[in-house]
């Protein structure tokens, strides 16, 4: 209920702000707004413009689980069924972060410069909610939650920047966080299935149970906390080194270099509870083995492979998203 509320608000921002954007340019064209930005062509009050674009980024920022538009995730993530969170995770993410990097990308690059310090403060209030309230998390999905609102935090750094080493950074870092997150939500669903519970305690004992779910899921913490040599590692170096080359443009960007850097380090905390509980928890009780089918080991084994081919080898996944972002028309 509270996502079915907050979303059709949501999408009326979206949409008003696209009406508002059309009557002051009379175009819903990308490549006709950037041109028409370009030349000063045809366009009615900027202002308006101005408006429009801010509630076109309040619908996206909701998709996105960005601050301050992130109240639905916590609650939303807890109460759906885990494959349901799962596609909430990655596929709403995704495409909020795809349009928004298009919009501020081709269809007003002039003005998305103007952006830049709300975003930058999107960016570090994100980071810093989702790592602080994630610590007394026990209930997993939860937890999963508010790891996600940091983890759009780090993707909101990349627009921040507004250039495309950060866009290039930002399509790295999807790449590795669909793989990583899709093998913690498969062993979640396997293990919420057999224990009846979302706990973390329910992890008690999942290495002797099942040694490939405990590996799968120490993988995808590991990479999440941003630690090498997996995916996750790379695609928070790259959004960081996107943010401290502006720090040489505007020293503020060091600022929010640090605030980002405080967010991995607490993250370690609460992604290594989740890993704790997994090897060392002495409240295990029912060791029986848990039977995987062959569908679940299979996508496993291919996310696995995934967060190790583009933690190791990142030249290759970094080319394509270099080569996708030359469309966009950023510096």
């Amino acid at each position: 209920m509270k996502y079915l509320i907050l979303g059709a608000l949501s999408s009326g921002f979206l949409v008003y702000g696209i009406a508002l954007i059309f009557g002051a340019t009379g175009a819903m064209n990308f490549n006709e707004l950037a041109d028409k930005l370009a030349t000063n062509a045809g366009l009615g009050h900027k202002s308006l413009l101005m408006t429009g674009v801010l509630l076109v980024l309040v619908g996206l920022g909701f998709k996105m689980a960005a601050v301050p538009f992130q109240i639905w995730a916590p609650d939303v993530y807890q109460g759906s069924p885990t494959p349901t969170t799962a596609f909430l995770s990655v596929g709403s993410k995704a495409a909020g972060v795809v349009l928004l990097m298009r919009l501020l990308g081709t269809a007003i690059p002039d003005l998305a410069f103007n952006l830049e310090k709300l975003l930058m403060a999107m960016a570090a209030a994100t980071i810093l909610y989702g790592s602080l309230c994630a610590i007394p998390q026990r209930n997993l999905k939860r937890l999963f939650g508010y790891s996600s609102i940091a983890n759009s935090g780090f993707l909101l750094l990349g627009f921040a920047v507004m250039n495309r080493s950060g866009s290039s950074a930002i399509l790295y870092f999807l790449a590795g966080y669909l793989f990583t997150v899709i093998a913690a939500f498969t062993v979640l669903a396997v293990v919420v299935q057999e224990a009846g519970a979302e706990d973390i305690s329910s992890l008690s004992g999942l290495a002797q149970r099942s040694p490939l779910l405990a590996t799968s899921l120490t993988l995808a913490m590991v990479s999440l906390a941003g630690i090498p040599p997996l995916a996750g590692f790379f695609g928070k170096f790259l959004l960081l080194k996107a943010v401290i080359a502006e720090g040489i443009r505007w020293h503020a960007y060091y600022w929010l270099f640090a605030v980002a850097v405080v967010g991995v380090l607490i993250s370690l905390y609460y992604y290594f509870n989740v890993v704790k509980a997994i090897y060392w928890s002495k409240g295990a009780t029912d060791l029986t083995p848990i039977a995987v089918s062959l569908p679940t080991k299979f996508a496993l084994a291919v996310c696995i492979v995934g967060m190790l081919w583009l933690g190791l080898n990142p030249d290759g996944a970094l080319e394509l998203a270099v080569e996708a972002v030359k469309s966009l028309r950023l510096a």
